[in-house]
């Protein structure tokens, strides 16, 4: 019976730091799972809106943005980063696979220029120049009124189901960039996707 108590001390002891290990472990591993979520989608809604030419459906959509350092030396350095937002539709079919019906996409091009220290976010043919990087990131995630598909994209009494997602396009970055995107986690940025409601009474 006397070698009973060391040899439950010993595994006490074992398991103790088993548990310090696990800890270790998973306050490691919580900076990586921040940095995976450095895009999320907040809210997404799409609506009916509009009359005659105009008429069609229209996403409004809100996004959290943190750019890693990394991310955001590079363009204080003048590197242009491109983001997109991919907007997708699907006819739920029971007899085979969905059917994609809508594949869009919104793009965003931020820019800084050292001569007038301004940040520069241009969608299309228009651009707007902002005092801060905050104030841009702002703007880009805030997306209200995107025109996704024409009136009739959606046909009365079929079922579909929607998505949304935000991303950084690294195909347009410059080509050493790119192959840099291939291997550091600090440039795979996008958010996972988010299911829309198409609502019914159309």
């Amino acid at each position: 019976m006397s070698g009973a108590a060391p040899t439950s001390k010993r595994r006490a002891a074992g398991r103790g730091v088993w548990f310090a290990a696990i800890l270790l472990l998973l306050a490691l591993l919580a900076p990586a799972r921040a940095q995976e979520a450095q895009i999320g989608v907040e809210s997404a809604q799409l609506q009916l809106a509009g009359e005659g030419a105009e008429a069609g459906w229209r996403l409004d959509a809100d996004f959290t943005l943190t750019l890693p350092p990394a991310l955001e030396d590079a363009l204080n350095r003048g590197i242009a980063l491109y983001f997109t937002i991919d907007f997708e539709a699907y006819r739920e079919r029971w007899y085979w696979f969905d059917s994609r019906v809508l594949d869009t996409r919104l793009s965003y091009r931020l820019t800084y220029s050292p001569l007038t220290r301004q940040y520069r976010l241009a969608r299309g043919s228009l651009a707007l120049p902002f005092d801060t990087l905050a104030e841009a990131l702002s703007t880009m995630t805030r997306v209200r009124q995107w025109k996704v598909a024409e009136a009739g994209a959606f046909a009365a009494g079929a079922a579909y189901r929607a998505r949304v997602r935000m991303r950084l396009d690294t195909a347009q970055l410059p080509r050493p960039f790119q192959i840099d995107a291939l291997t550091n986690r600090d440039w795979a940025l996008g958010s996972d996707w988010r299911a829309v409601a198409v609502p019914t009474d159309r």
